[in-house]
């Protein structure tokens, strides 16, 4: 006895377009956030460094306990997990007390991965001539070096351009989304 998908496509899609309107509810709600993000730039990033801090603490809270919980540690494992503990929980805690610092410093970093990111890419693209794409490799590893070097020398305006990106790019993509839940609404009423 074969208990599977069977693999018919119009079974197939009229299972999924059972379930269009989740689709849809996807859509509608990034579309949503997108906006929000759009129509408020600044309180989008103020949101991101309080989740941040807000994960630093969680993540502190739960290594610490870790640290007397865990049974097949040693005691200097375990010491080392409660300092990690304390360590998150401290900088989370002032990573939600002091926003802007955190927004700076979440800038920094971004700014310093995007230029290393894009040198190794770079290096990737000169250095192997069997690669594939390896002009496209090329330019978008200068594209991600400029950004990052951006970033780092002007991290206040170029968070606020980031978050306008991000908002837009929400937009497009719960647009796509809705469009997706209704074209897989249309097909299963073809199927059926």
């Amino acid at each position: 006895m074969t208990t599977g998908m069977r693999g018919d496509p119009a079974d197939l899609m009229a299972r999924i377009g059972r379930h269009w309107g989740w689709v849809l509810a996807f859509g509608i709600i990034t579309l949503l956030i997108g906006i929000a993000a759009l129509v408020w730039p600044d309180r989008t990033l103020v949101v991101v460094a309080v989740l941040f801090g807000s994960q630093l603490i969680v993540m502190g809270i739960f290594r610490f306990a870790a640290a007397f919980a865990a049974e097949d540690v040693t005691g200097g494992t375990r010491v080392l997990y409660a300092l990690l503990g304390v360590l998150s929980l401290i900088i989370g805690l002032y990573a939600v007390r002091h926003v802007l610092v955190t927004l700076l410093a979440l800038a920094l970093l971004l700014g310093i991965f995007w230029i290393v990111s894009g040198a190794v890419e770079l290096f990737t693209a000169v250095s192997q001539r069997e690669m594939p794409n390896r002009g496209w490799n090329a330019v978008m590893g200068i594209i991600s070096v400029l950004a990052g070097i951006v970033l780092l020398v002007y991290p206040g305006i170029s968070l606020v351009v980031l978050a306008v990106v991000v908002s837009v790019w929400l937009l497009i993509f719960g647009i796509m989304q809705i469009s997706l839940a209704f074209r897989i609404r249309s097909l299963t009423t073809v199927t059926r």
